[in-house]
């Protein structure tokens, strides 16, 4: 189907705002970090939203902790945002947060991960494994259950949530119940067809995404490490159970579907659902989207009942 009558409008400027990031100096990058975020019209309501600093390993990090209406002890998720693993943070994805939130009735941990390029790998994914410790660590504290935790993550945050599922299972510790892998890049290699298919056009471009990958491992020599690419780990048997969301215009769409289709071969129970008409980041656009919605109440379901 051609690309959502709504999406169509925005796409030449977002496009356009894609291609100066990709072509931005480091300063120039910091700059666009501080941008102010535009405020949905309403925010959506949640008990409580709380900004904690964290042991970290390279210093403190920041975690912003949603707690939901209604008696605990709640699940706990963790949450890491997208932005190539260069920008957006805690702001970027407050509202997605909060619907996840409202829809899982979890406490929700956003972590602000250190952003490539002044940062680059391993330190997203050390800090957002550092974070779910923590999370479970203190989990009484915050309201929650410790055996009940899952990982989440959209683009970037889902390669990170893949990411630290496999840690998770490799260290043993901690148990999680589900992981949510939003439009994730799962192999840095960037070689699949969608990469040819939707390469410019569709706001994410082939060329900004093997950029966003450049930022964050400086050398390209580590694609196929496990966890920079969780779609080449040669072990993806006892991961927790996972739904993989893809859009049909995304260059990300073949890698998604394929480490579905990985895990699922692993023994892993896997759900895949892609959303025709969508483009990367639909989840986080500027319009409303019913697509969107039906989304994040597909997680929050999924997330619901697997932590039940």
């Amino acid at each position: 189907m051609p690309v959502h009558p709504d999406i169509a409008p925005i796409l030449k400027a977002m496009n356009a705002g894609m291609a100066a990031i990709v072509q931005a100096s480091v300063e120039q990058i910091g700059l666009l970090r501080q941008g102010p975020v535009a405020p949905p019209a309403a925010r959506t309501p949640v008990a409580g939203v709380e900004d904690r600093r964290i042991p970290g390993p390279a210093g403190e990090l920041t975690v912003r902790i949603y707690r939901p209406h209604a008696d605990g002890p709640h699940p706990l998720v963790l949450f890491f945002h997208g932005g190539g693993f260069v920008l957006c943070g805690l702001d970027s994805h407050d509202e997605l947060c909060r619907g996840l939130c409202r829809e899982t009735q979890a406490v929700v941990v956003s972590v602000d991960y250190r952003l490539a390029p002044e940062s680059p790998y391993p330190a997203a994914a050390d800090d957002c494994y550092a974070a779910l410790v923590w999370a479970v660590a203190h989990a009484h504290s915050l309201g929650a259950d410790a055996t009940r935790v899952a990982v989440a993550g959209d683009s970037a945050g889902g390669n990170l949530a893949a990411v630290t599922a496999l840690r998770a299972r490799d260290l043993k510790h901690p148990v999680l119940r589900h992981q949510c892998l939003i439009y994730p890049p799962t192999d840095a290699r960037c070689d699949t067809p969608s990469y040819e298919q939707h390469a410019h056009g569709y706001f994410l471009s082939a060329e900004a995404m093997r950029w966003f990958w450049l930022q964050y491992l400086q050398d390209m020599a580590r694609a196929d490490a496990p966890y920079v690419s969780p779609l080449r780990a040669p072990d993806l048997s006892g991961l927790p159970p996972a739904l993989v969301i893809t859009a049909e215009y995304d260059p990300l769409r073949d890698e998604g579907e394929r480490y579905a289709q990985a895990l699922a071969a692993a023994g892993v129970a896997t759900q895949l659902h892609r959303y025709d008409g969508m483009i990367h980041g639909f989840c986080s656009l500027p319009v409303r989207l019913d697509d969107a919605d039906h989304a994040l109440r597909l997680v929050g379901r999924h997330l619901r009942e697997a932590l039940a």
